[in-house]
């Protein structure tokens, strides 16, 4: 896969929260799959970390922990990245 620089690494990252949102409300992906995404990205946001009140690198991982959960689930599942 090539690496996106600029505008359309952006575009990727704005189309994260609704792939994320359509998998975690499907039926067709089980609660325990569903499970892999947040409870890692809550204990992260709610464990201290180095810089606390600031919350760049929590939503760095939670985007990460988002990019991996949606390709993994439509993949999986097979639900259409609309």
């Amino acid at each position: 896969m090539a690496k996106r620089t600029g505008a359309g690494a952006l575009r990727r990252w704005v189309t994260i929260v609704p792939r994320v949102w359509r998998l975690l409300s499907s039926n067709k992906v089980p609660a325990g799959e569903k499970l892999l995404f947040l409870i890692p990205a809550a204990v992260y946001w709610v464990i201290p970390d180095v810089m606390p009140f600031f919350a760049l690198d929590d939503i760095a991982v939670t985007l990460l922990l988002a990019g991996w959960f949606s390709s993994r689930m439509e993949k999986k599942y097979e639900i259409g990245n609309d």
